[in-house]
């Protein structure tokens, strides 16, 4: 399989107009555009204790993130703040789980969710996050014993999401913030 350079991948995003940055048109531009392993290794920053946010590019329109799994490690179950998120795995496998929601009482701060599909990340195929569904979580499963990488594309940037509790039945807002940019860990942080 042919693979691209980083900033391909991003060169091409950014060409990509406004009115045509969809769903479908970014995921079939990822399904074509694989990325090279050698030209992401300068964001691979590991933690022991969380997977890493590492910030590869950052517009109005989009933000580029490689993130980094240890084994085991696995995502809160989150959504995306109604912003559309594409990934690909190119290092190593990982599998999404989407859930639904069942109830929701926002006053409260309680949502039953259950799970529906799942879905396995490898060999850089593309992967979209419905708009319809958003609600998920990532997984390296302890069972393919190694490390991963994804590289996540989100349109538009965002720096909170709502992050659910299955064993409490509640979901609260939480800030997110960058494990590194471009290459170099964010001050305050120590892996």
């Amino acid at each position: 399989m042919k693979t691209y350079n980083i900033q391909k991948l991003v060169d091409g995003l950014n060409g990509i107009p406004e009115d045509k940055f969809t769903c479908d048109n970014v995921y079939q531009f990822l399904g074509e555009t694989p990325v090279d392993v050698d030209s992401i290794t300068k964001y691979f920053h590991w933690s022991p204790n969380f997977y890493t946010r590492n910030l590869i590019h950052k517009n109005d329109r989009f933000e580029v993130m490689a993130i980094c799994w240890e084994k085991g490690q696995v995502s809160r179950i989150h959504n995306h703040w109604d912003q559309k998120c594409w990934m690909m795995v190119p290092v190593g496998r990982l599998q999404g789980q989407n859930f639904a929601v069942e109830e929701i009482d926002e006053s409260r701060g309680h949502c039953k969710l259950i799970e529906t599909d799942a879905f396995e990340l490898k060999d850089c195929l593309a992967a979209k996050v419905e708009l319809e569904e958003p609600i998920h979580q990532v997984l390296n499963l302890p069972e393919f014993d190694e490390r991963a990488v994804s590289i996540h594309i989100y349109s538009k940037p965002y720096d909170r999401c709502l992050s659910y509790c299955r064993d409490t039945d509640t979901f609260k807002e939480v800030s997110l913030f960058y494990t590194s940019i471009d290459g170099k860990l964010c001050d305050g942080i120590s892996l």
